[in-house]
């Protein structure tokens, strides 16, 4: 062999041509990118609402979706309703009441059909019996999934639930007509790949069944190692979505697996716009118990609204100088509009108390891109300062504005219209400018 080695005996003497040389950590980065592929993920999703679908068939209730995630695992065909629940409410400590999401919504669906499946729920304790039931003690205590919290959280949790039924309480909204709204207590169960349980638990005639469904199957290890099944799929889907929505994709379902991958982004895109429709301010929630106030996203064409008075929060401030019915706030999107908002409410009161005072009769629609962040706060101020407890117009006095008070006024907000969530720098410019010594 020419008196040279026939094999390299040093790791020195080993060669590897740089264009080939790849990482160990490059190549796991890049089969994990092809594990979470768009398709990978639809195909995913379709497997998840095939047992989301079994859950209802096993205890014979419809499908609620926890909003946003939750919708994508139910067609639209057979979603009855959804909730609102935050991503980490359940987390360990993150055990509270809130404000901006009272998800009363679900209690006449759950009176209809004897109870609900939650698809994606938290997996927080109830309150609501302890608050519509008072003397059915039997349905107090608080339920938790079978072995699946410690002993020291299920007891942080229960020590708890009393303070917030007094926040529900506090709220004054009409319990009564509620627990009209519900008809009976609720009953809580889980169901997961792994059980439904429990298993001879249906509806009841003394209780309102509420499944708590986890639709996804627990990966133990990477998505890799799972033939392309992806754990909670339809989560975050800003991230991967490419404007898809869940109508969308069922409607075009079969499609879009017949498609290639690299084909997808401009498939959805084309699909998206085809089914976009125009916003209507004809959808309009009136924001009860008053008989006058309405919110609702920003028409594209509001030149004409059936509205005697109408308060756009985004507009430019200019194009409505000339219209005595009209008040442009120009405010930014996103937290820069709230942190905007402070600076315009000022001229939402003198709007109001012009308007409304000479005549209270009038219609105002309060609108904001997305109806339910800017709109709300603007609302939430007008109610505030103008709305007595029955909901009819008062002319404004120095009123004792508390954050209990605000509070009280959300509700009423968020039980008319259950997807509306301010921020909380909306919140905050409100609460500023309220809790500031009026000038009228």
């Amino acid at each position: 062999m020419g008196g040279s080695d026939p094999f390299p005996v040093t790791v020195s003497s080993l060669h590897f041509p740089s264009a080939e040389l790849q990482s160990v950590s490059q190549t796991l980065s890049s089969l994990r990118r092809s594990a979470l592929s768009l398709t990978n993920r639809l195909r995913s999703i379709e497997t998840d609402a095939t047992f989301a679908q079994e859950v209802a068939d096993h205890y014979d209730l419809p499908l609620v979706a926890n909003e946003r995630c939750g919708s994508w695992y139910i067609p639209p065909d057979a979603k009855s309703g959804s909730t609102y629940f935050k991503s980490t409410d359940g987390h360990t400590g993150q055990w509270d009441f809130s404000f901006r999401r009272l998800n009363l919504q679900i209690l006449p669906v759950a009176r209809a059909h004897g109870g609900c499946i939650i698809v994606d729920s938290t997996r927080r304790g109830k309150f609501i019996n302890r608050a519509l039931f008072p003397s059915d003690s039997a349905y107090h205590p608080v339920q938790f999934p079978p072995n699946f919290l410690g002993a020291s959280e299920e007891s942080q949790i229960e020590r708890r639930i009393d303070g917030f039924v007094k926040s529900l309480t506090d709220l004054k909204l009409d319990l009564i007509h509620l627990r009209q709204q519900l008809g009976k207590p609720i009953r809580v169960a889980w169901a997961n790949r792994s059980y439904f349980y429990p298993t001879d638990l249906h509806k009841g005639t003394e209780y309102n069944l509420f499944v708590l469904c986890s639709a996804s199957k627990r990966v133990q290890g990477a998505e890799i190692s799972e033939g392309g099944y992806i754990q909670g799929a339809g989560d975050d889907s800003e991230s991967w979505a490419h404007g898809l929505t869940p109508p969308v994709f069922w409607a075009n379902k079969s499609t879009f697996f017949q498609t290639d991958e690299e084909d997808l982004p401009r498939l959805i895109e084309k699909l998206v716009d085809e089914n976009r429709k125009p916003d209507s301010t004809q959808n309009a929630t009136l924001v009860a118990p008053t008989q006058n106030l309405y919110i609702s996203q920003t028409d594209s064409c509001m030149s004409e609204v059936p509205y005697d008075l109408v308060i756009d929060c985004n507009a430019n401030q200019e194009s409505s100088e000339d219209s005595s019915k009209r008040l442009n706030l120009g405010c930014g999107s996103s937290k820069l509009g709230g942190r905007d908002l402070r600076n315009h409410l000022d001229k939402v009161r003198a709007f109001v108390n012009s308007q409304l005072r000479a005549d209270p009769s009038r219609s105002l629609l309060v609108t904001c891109e997305s109806g339910k962040d800017l709109s709300a706060g603007v609302l939430l101020t007008i109610l505030c300062l103008f709305y007595d407890d029955s909901g009819a117009f008062s002319s404004p006095t120095e009123r004792n504005i508390t954050k209990q008070f605000i509070r009280q006024r959300l509700a009423w907000i968020v039980s008319s219209k259950y997807d509306v969530n301010p921020s909380r720098t909306t919140l905050q410019s409100v609460n500023a400018f309220l809790m500031q010594r009026p000038e009228y």
